[in-house]
Parts: C-alpha cells; sequence; structure tokens
C-alpha cells in the first residue's frame, strides 16, 4: 500500500480529503437513521407504556443519551490521534459506530424482551455516541493538516458536509424503507436502514484504509520520538495551557450545535405529532434541506479563506438570529412548501456559514501536538452542554408553551448570540503554518498559550 512518502502532495491531500468527508458521511448517515426512526417510531416500540407525549420526549431523550459518551470518546480518541496516529483512530471509531448501529438493526423491541430492550438500546446508544466523539476531530484534523494553507478553510468544509449527506441518505434510507415495507413499517421496515449501514461501511473502510497521516503529525511524531521525557496526556495539557482557544471551541458551538437538531430531528416530530400532517413532509424538508447545505457548506469555507473565519461566522450567526422567527412561522402554517422553506432557509444560509469555517478556525487554534485532543474535547463538551438533548427539551417547551414555538424561537437566537461573542475572541491564524502554532513568537504577543511540549 502507497506510503505519503510514495505519494505526491498532491495524492495525499486528496486522500486524506476523502478520507475525512466520506467517513464522516457514513458515521452521520448511520447517526441520522437512529435520530429520525426514534423521531418517528421509537416511542411506541421501546416505550409503549407510557403515554403518546411522554412516550415522544423520552424516544428523544434517548437520542440525548448518545451524546454523554461523545466526551469520553473525544478524549479517548483525542489521546490516541495525538499519539499514535490521526488515521489508525479514525479507523477505531468507524468501526465501533458500524457495529453499535448493525446491532441496533437486528435488536428485538420491548414486546419480546421487556424493559431489557430500551436498556439494550441505550447501551448501544452510547456506543454511537464514544464512536462520534472521537470522528468528528479527527476527520477534521485530517483535512485542515494536509490543506494548502491558503484553502485550510475550504478544505476543512468538506467533513462538515458529512453531517448533511448523513442526514440525506439517512432520511432517504427511512423513506425508502417506509415505501417498501408499506405498512409494516413500524413492525420491520425501521429495521433496513441500520442494516444498509454495513454497505456503506464498507466503501468507508476501504477509503480510509488508503489514507495517510499528515506531514505535520508525522513531523511531530518524530520528534516526540527522538526526545526521552515524558510528557504530560494532551488532554491534561489542553486543560492546563490552552483553556481559552477551548472555551472558544465549546461555546462557539452554540450557534449550530442545539439549533441543527432542531431543524432536522425535533421537526421531524413536530410537524407528525403536533401538526398532525404526514410524515413525508418532514423527511422532505430535511433532504431538500441537507441537500442545499451540502452545495453551500463549501461555498462558505471557501469565504473564510477570502474574508476569514470570524467574519463568515459572525454573518452566518446574524442570519440566524434575524431568520429564526421566520423559519418556525413558515413551518407552523403545517404546509408542505412553508415547511421545505423554512428548512432549507436555515441549512443553506445561517447554519452552513457558522458551520463551514468551523474545523479550520478550530484547528488554527491549537498546537499539532494537541490539536486532536483539543478539537474533539471542546466540540464534544457542546455537544453535552447543548445539543444532546435539545429535540427533547424543544418538544417539552411546546409543551409547557400550550403548543406555541416563542420559547423554541428564544432558545435558538440566545444560543446563536452566545456563541457569536465565543467566537469575536478567537485569533486569526489563517497566515500562519500549523506548525508555529503554539511557538515562542506567537506567545508574546499573547495570541496563544505557552507550549504544551517540553524543550
Amino acid at each position: 500500500m502507497a506510503t505519503a512518502a510514495t505519494l505526491t502532495p498532491d495524492q495525499v491531500r486528496r486522500r486524506s480529503l476523502q478520507s475525512g468527508t466520506i467517513g464522516a458521511i457514513v458515521e452521520w448517515y448511520e447517526y441520522t437513521v437512529y435520530g429520525v426512526t426514534a423521531a418517528l417510531v421509537f416511542g411506541q416500540l421501546f416505550f409503549p407504556n407510557l403515554s403518546p407525549g411522554i412516550g415522544q420526549i423520552v424516544s428523544l431523550a434517548s437520542f440525548g443519551v448518545g451524546f454523554l459518551a461523545r466526551p469520553i470518546g473525544a478524549f479517548v480518541a483525542g489521546h490516541l490521534g495525538d499519539r499514535i496516529g490521526r488515521k489508525s483512530t479514525l479507523i477505531l471509531t468507524f468501526s465501533i459506530m458500524t457495529v453499535a448501529t448493525t446491532a441496533i438493526g437486528v435488536m428485538p423491541t420491548y414486546h419480546s424482551i421487556g424493559v431489557a430492550a430500551p436498556l439494550l438500546l441505550c447501551v448501544l446508544r452510547l456506543a454511537q455516541g464514544f464512536a462520534v466523539g472521537g470522528e468528528w476531530g479527527g476527520a477534521a484534523v485530517v483535512a485542515v493538516e494536509n490543506a494548502p494553507r491558503a484553502r485550510r478553510g475550504y478544505f476543512g468544509s468538506w467533513p462538515q458536509i458529512g453531517v448533511s449527506a448523513g442526514l440525506l441518505l439517512g432520511t432517504a434510507a427511512v423513506s425508502f424503507a417506509s415505501w417498501i415495507s408499506g405498512g409494516a413499517f413500524d413492525e420491520w421496515g425501521w429495521r433496513v436502514p441500520f442494516l444498509l449501514s454495513f454497505l456503506l461501511a464498507s466503501v468507508g473502510f476501504f477509503i480510509r484504509l488508503r489514507a495517510t497521516e499528515s506531514p505535520a503529525f508525522l513531523a511531530e511524531k518524530a520528534k516526540m520520538d527522538a526526545e526521552l521525557e515524558d510528557r504530560k496526556a494532551p488532554a491534561a495539557v489542553v486543560f492546563r495551557d490552552h483553556r481559552r482557544p477551548l472555551l472558544i471551541t465549546i461555546f462557539g458551538r452554540f450557534a449550530e450545535a442545539g439549533n441543527y437538531y432542531l431543524f432536522t430531528t425535533f421537526i421531524l416530530s413536530y410537524v407528525t405529532s403536533t401538526l398532525g400532517v404526514p410524515k413525508g413532509y418532514g423527511l422532505t424538508a430535511s433532504m431538500i434541506g441537507a441537500a442545499v447545505n451540502i452545495v453551500m457548506i463549501p461555498v462558505f469555507g471557501a469565504l473564510s479563506d477570502r474574508i476569514g473565519r470570524v467574519r463568515t461566522f459572525l454573518a452566518g450567526g446574524a442570519l440566524i438570529v434575524v431568520t429564526t422567527w421566520p423559519v418556525f412561522a413558515l413551518v407552523h402554517t403545517g404546509q408542505l412548501w412553508a415547511i421545505v422553506a423554512g428548512v432549507v432557509l436555515f441549512l443553506a444560509l445561517g447554519h452552513a456559514m457558522v458551520y463551514a469555517p468551523l474545523p479550520a478556525l478550530y484547528c488554527e487554534m491549537f498546537p499539532t501536538a494537541v490539536r486532536f485532543s483539543g478539537i474533539s474535547i471542546g466540540y464534544q463538551m457542546a455537544s453535552i452542554l447543548l445539543a444532546s438533548f435539545t429535540p427533547a427539551l424543544a418538544s417539552a417547551m411546546v409543551m409547557w408553551a400550550g403548543g406555541s414555538l416563542w420559547m423554541v424561537i428564544a432558545f435558538a437566537i440566545v444560543t446563536t448570540l452566545i456563541a457569536m461573542a465565543a467566537i469575536a475572541f478567537a485569533p486569526d491564524h489563517r497566515d500562519r503554518e500549523l506548525d508555529e502554532i503554539g511557538t515562542a513568537p506567537e506567545r508574546a504577543e499573547g495570541a496563544d498559550a505557552p507550549s504544551p511540549l517540553p524543550r
């Protein structure tokens, strides 16, 4: 198999970009299938002893359970990625996700094994969360570290489309399963999208096995191997020496972490349970919105290379703030065209603009020796703080407000303003080489914390 030494720089970049992007697509397909199915049928399959409304909330809460394992996955994968290698760590997270997803597709429901069914479901959901906890950081680092300096925003944005591409494929798979199973979707059709993940995974494995480590990591690894003194764990270094970029990483996600699930998972539940419209309305809106999001994310990633990551993010945050009420007003009409227009408006503009520049921005705040750990921990801690139970919380807000969406709208606006305030303090390192971040001149400027490595 070819190594970095036998490949041209363009080949290394292309394979790294393919590895991060395709792997992210497959993993987020598997993750999306769970979220969509939980919103549609898991309440009656695994929590039938609860009232329909409470069962729906608990079902969506089971979606949030996976987020609890994300920080653990971020710590473990970050440590392995910074010490052993980005490639092998991404293959590990990929394997765990695929096994857990396939197992969900064959597991019995509450009617077969009673309370053991929801417990087993939560265990497998935790395994999914553990895998995703290390996936995003690895995919982002691999893409950005292999990118030309002037195009890190564009290269880094490609793994970001994995989320929407996974959403598109996952939602399409659920729709396909619903079509082929007809009225039997609640009985066996829901299993089909989970089992299809095994076929997609075979493609992802092949692509990830062909990828190589980034030159930045290989140089850092050689430096680590040449030094005899003990080194602190990367996570410990992040918390000790890089608290400011870590906090920016955490709170910067508030604009998209929870809001993304409002317009994908929660919307599916809201339009069917509260508005009483067909399931296909929400599924159609999600698929069209995801398709447009896939197109726009690289566009805004490239824009961040021209005008800066911070400016791109703040523009997107402002769009979310001013469009949140109109978007939900469209959805609330219950008309198919309005639901589609609302979801597309959010995903194509506001979300795409705040999400696209994050990989490059975050990678440019941490030195190579702790980059995987730093961005993974920060990214997944935000998932716990905000994204984890957002769909369930939004459903509860609607119940508390007597069917009104005003609490959900306020939630989306306030969290976005918090993110904009955090990103406003982020440094602009797009003109620096990645291996220069954390060096003495930079510390003298006060742009970053001290180097994490003893010299």
